[in-house]
């Protein structure tokens, strides 16, 4: 390669980049229902075995997380034909799948959070997923990334019966909802990319000047002139 004479400090520098390739900002908001379900609570210190729980005037609320594993998993992407502005382009049509786990937290009358267990293999009903179809510019080869701005949830009808629950031996406590809807909203943002290198002149950064610090003047602590002298 030639060396290219550059003025400054500037140079010729290649980096590695994701290149964008289709950008959108949606938002998506779905209820879910889990009517009949009985959901297990992880043990709380203070209600050993034989506790009872008083679940009269208890309030419900809930949490939602992407599942840490497979949030999100492109099941179809199928391309169509479009014109756009007179232009004939074609674009992909994703199927695509959302993977949540919902948290739901009952707060009795007395203070004490009950908190829903999220381990593998507890709570089915709350790993829930849903699906949407997106069309974008996203050609094969490329990655889709979904990243949410904002994920809410709350919780929208719930009944419970208002008789006490039995702390079991393993003080996992089994609650069941006779009605539960909960609302989630999602504001997300779907990117279509691929890994690119290019080459850009730039100049490098210098470090900023350190700040100046300076001891602090003596201080006296203040006389009493009314009492003394």
């Amino acid at each position: 390669m030639q060396a290219k004479n550059l003025s400054g400090g500037q140079e010729l520098i290649c980096i590695n980049v994701d290149k964008v390739y289709d950008w959108i900002v949606k938002e998506k908001s779905f209820d879910v229902t889990l009517s009949g379900s009985t959901i297990t609570f992880n043990a709380v210190p203070g209600l050993p075995e034989g506790a009872e729980v008083d679940l009269t005037r208890a309030k419900v609320k809930c949490e939602v997380t992407p599942h840490p594993r497979r949030p999100v998993e492109i099941l179809d992407r199928d391309d169509r034909p479009f014109v756009i502005d007179g232009t004939p382009v074609t674009l992909q049509q994703l199927h695509i799948r959302k993977n949540f786990i919902v948290t739901i937290c009952v707060i009795l009358a007395n203070g004490t959070v009950l908190t829903s267990q999220t381990g593998y293999n507890d709570n089915p009903a709350l790993r829930i997923s849903r699906c949407e179809t997106v069309t974008m510019c996203a050609p094969e080869g490329t990655d889709v990334e979904i990243t949410y701005t904002d994920l809410d949830c709350f919780v929208c009808t719930f009944n419970i019966s208002d008789d006490p629950v039995t702390v079991p031996a393993t003080g996992i406590i089994p609650i069941e909802f006779d009605s539960l809807t909960i609302s989630v909203v999602t504001c997300q943002s779907i990117q279509s990319t691929f890994p690119v290198t290019v080459e850009f002149l730039a100049e490098f950064c210098e470090p900023r000047d350190d700040l100046p610090t300076e001891c602090p003047a003596p201080v006296r602590p203040l006389q009493c002139p009314v009492v003394f002298p």
